[in-house]
């Protein structure tokens, strides 16, 4: 009878730890599950925390030559562009009187939901370079660069889709600014005009980046390298001549 007793005792034991050890695992399981799920989450809020904030690269100036004409301070630039993959496109060389530079651009804004999912269209701010103008002019007399109305084809993308969809709002870009239900149909947040500015010196490499909310700044450092010794190269051999 005690055997019997101690039997049954022992498999209601070790019925109980089998529950219990079933229930730890479907617990731990669980948190598990739950742990892995806000790692997902954090990776991916910091995707989309990095892509909001990443600056992109979409110009570098650099000064060829400043030097006084006259009664005035003539400041040549070379102004280099890059498309979406940055590959440079072709330079142009900007001359403004006097020693700070104005560089203005049209610059269309999606919408936030495009932005965050990186859509590919709409995924990012873009950006047209219009005119570049110095504190000793008007911007009436600055040198025009592009315009939305003359947009390059290669301007961004070799993806004649990109292409196609960016020539379009180029196009119809002061319509973009004045009309919220075509802004709306075309997923645009915001459709204005932007511009960077400050003194431009020889030996810096001046960056103008673009966030993928639109925001739009510019920073300068020195020049290094043999890039640095070539300039200098290029210099004295325009001064001797």
């Amino acid at each position: 009878m005690y055997r019997a007793a101690l039997r049954i005792g022992s498999v209601t034991a070790l019925g109980v730890i089998a529950a219990a050890c079933v229930q730890w695992w479907r617990v731990s399981t669980a948190d598990a599950r739950r742990v892995a799920e806000l790692q997902e989450q954090k990776q991916h809020l910091e995707q989309v925390v990095d892509h909001l904030t990443a600056d992109k690269r979409i110009a570098d100036m650099i000064v060829t030559d400043q030097k006084k004409v006259g009664d005035k301070t003539i400041t040549r630039l070379l102004f280099v562009e890059y498309d979406r993959a940055g590959k440079a496109l072709p330079p142009r060389e900007l001359s403004i009187e006097g020693t700070e530079a104005h560089l203005d651009a049209t610059v269309i804004e999606f919408e936030k939901d495009f932005v965050m999912k990186d859509d590919p269209l709409r995924g990012h701010a873009i950006c047209l370079f219009t005119r570049v103008y110095g504190d000793k002019q008007t911007p009436a007399s600055g040198t025009a660069i592009d315009t939305p109305d003359s947009v390059p084809t290669f301007y961004r993308s070799t993806d004649p889709k990109i292409v196609a969809f960016e020539q379009d709002l180029w196009h119809k870009f002061w319509k973009l600014e004045q009309d919220p239900a075509l802004r709306q149909a075309a997923g645009v947040k915001v459709a204005t005009g932007k511009s960077v500015w400050g003194p431009f010196s020889p030996d810096l490499l001046y960056t103008v980046t673009l966030q993928s909310d639109g925001n739009f700044s510019r920073t300068a450092e020195p020049i290094r390298g043999v890039y640095g010794t070539y300039i200098q190269m290029l210099r004295q051999q325009a001064k001797a001549e």
